[in-house]
């Protein structure tokens, strides 16, 4: 601990949502959140979609089948809204317990019968929602539900803990978008995983290990690991051959959620697949500061006479409704605020009317 600093406890959930059910996964979370604050964790970190899930039977059963448009449906069913009830009842929870909270859910977009993204809720300890990450490029059979986000929420946002980002699975072996939050600051990430790998794949403990160590060595911070796992009714649900109970009965093959430092060390962890709960470790923001006196690639280090990242923070929209003026003189009669206005359907909240 260097002279001066404070060491702040950060965390990691580890376990399985309420597959499939919205309320259920929502109070799942909220436990966690009250039980951190009475650990002293200032900030945690949940896996991928854990509200309401990960849509994972992809990598069991064929897209077209019946089980798995049933399984869809019931994702859009039980997807969030933001702002919503939900997101109230999160703000609430992290708000009563004094923790800032990154949460992984399934995200609908408003007045829509469709479009769901793979999201990042921010929210901070006050219980204001500071702003989302939306997964930039759906993986696998994520792309079969899920829309690609957009470049805006590629941000770091100030907590009371310090500079916080995150990015969602494979978008932490992406070294653009690791670059561009750590170009902007970046001192806690939190990467959030699923709660299961396909057949084929690497054991989650290996590959999140080393993705995690080499990223939190590269931005200089610290990389926190939020790892789902699965429950015995998952199991159940996404057997659809003989050799899938095999594969989904091995609990090996999920969680491993770690905590790095910004020299690559862990700190905790990791969990265990059968595990469920909160991994925590005390960490000092300092070493932040020691690890970019060595190497600070999204800084001094860096050559930006050589190398520039541009990122594109702009939404757009499908539609784009405009109301041109009339070249009429008003009648007498019409109320002040029918004068024409050129509207926009962006469908996005900006970031004010994310808080509360």
């Amino acid at each position: 601990m260097s002279e001066g600093s404070e060491l702040v406890r950060v965390g990691v959930v580890q376990a399985a949502p309420a597959f499939l059910r919205r309320a259920e996964s929502v109070e799942k979370a909220c436990d966690f959140i009250a039980e951190a604050g009475r650990a002293g964790v200032k900030l945690l970190g949940f896996p991928e979609g854990f509200i309401p899930a990960h849509p994972l039977w992809y990598h069991f059963f064929p897209a077209s089948s019946r089980r798995s448009m049933s399984f869809a449906q019931r994702l859009f069913d039980n997807s969030v809204e933001v702002p919503g009830p939900e997101t109230e009842r999160l703000c609430d929870a992290a708000a009563d317990a004094g923790v800032n909270v990154v949460i992984g859910i399934c995200e609908r977009r408003p007045d829509t019968a469709g479009t769901l993204f793979n999201t990042q809720l921010f929210i901070n300890d006050r219980g204001r929602i500071l702003g989302k990450h939306q997964k930039i490029t759906p993986t696998l059979g994520e792309r079969l539900v899920h829309a690609g986000g957009f470049g805006d929420g590629l941000e770091v946002h100030a907590m009371s803990v310090g500079r916080v980002s995150g990015l969602i699975c494979g978008e932490n072996s992406n070294p653009l978008a690791a670059f561009a939050l750590a170009a902007h600051g970046t001192q806690i990430h939190v990467a959030s995983w699923p709660n299961h790998f396909a057949q084929g794949e690497h054991r989650p403990l290996e590959l999140v290990s080393t993705v995690s160590r080499g990223l939190a060595y590269s931005m200089g911070a610290f990389v926190l690991n939020a790892c789902g796992t699965i429950s015995d009714e998952m199991a159940e649900e996404l057997r659809f051959v003989d050799s899938d109970a095999v594969f989904l009965a091995d609990r090996a093959k999920g969680g491993g959620s770690i905590i790095v430092g910004p020299d690559s060390t862990v700190l905790a962890g990791p969990m265990e697949g059968t595990e469920e709960g909160i991994l925590s470790a005390d960490i000092d923001l300092a070493q932040c500061v020691s690890a970019k006196h060595i190497h600070d690639y999204a800084g001094h280090y860096n050559r930006p006479d050589i190398f520039t990242l541009v990122v594109n923070r702009s939404t757009r929209s499908l539609v784009e409704q405009r109301v041109a003026a009339s070249t009429q003189s008003p009648s007498p009669h019409a109320a002040k605020d029918e004068t024409p206005v050129e509207q926009s359907s962006a469908g996005r909240p900006s970031s004010g009317e994310l808080e509360r």
